[in-house]
């Protein structure tokens, strides 16, 4: 399997507010990034759907490791929660309703056929790829990689 490195965040002015976000994607001497912003958003929706964006074009099953800055994305995957909240009919303990389910599906989806090792990093911190995904998500939330496009998830 190709080992693949995917580097994510996510930005939202205000929460909701625009957002974006940013993902570094790294194969061997290759390297690819993605950023999209959207007119209304969670900051939380676009940390998930960074790692969407990356797993998303790989073409191929590939060992991935993936470092986010979001402990809400990395714990969901590294603790189980995932799993408890499918399981309760996408409910928490507290049998409230789990929020961005459209997106947490997704990634279950894009995710399938990988090997994912998911690394929290600390954000604002220097690490280099998370400081470029950082500008990226910005950069996307602020209109400046395109149009700010409709998060059709999005529950406001």
């Amino acid at each position: 399997m190709k080992k693949v490195f995917i580097f994510t965040d996510g930005s939202s002015r205000g929460n909701p507010g625009p957002g974006g976000y940013g993902t570094v994607v790294r194969y061997g001497g290759h390297t690819r990034e993605l950023a999209r912003g959207f007119v209304t958003t969670t900051n939380n929706r676009m940390e998930i759907l960074a790692a969407i964006a990356g797993l998303e074009i790989l073409k191929e099953p590939c060992q991935v490791t993936i470092y986010s800055d979001s402990r809400y994305l990395v714990d969901t995957q590294t603790k189980g929660w995932i799993e408890g909240w499918k399981a309760k009919g996408w409910r928490k303990k507290d049998k409230s309703a789990v929020k961005n389910v459209d997106l947490w599906m997704r990634l279950e989806r894009a995710a399938q056929g990988h090997q994912i090792d998911w690394q929290w990093v600390k954000g604002h911190d220097g690490h280099e790829m998370n400081e470029r995904c950082d500008a990226l998500a910005t950069e996307a939330a602020d209109g400046l990689r395109g149009d700010l496009e409709v998060d059709e998830g999005f529950q406001g």
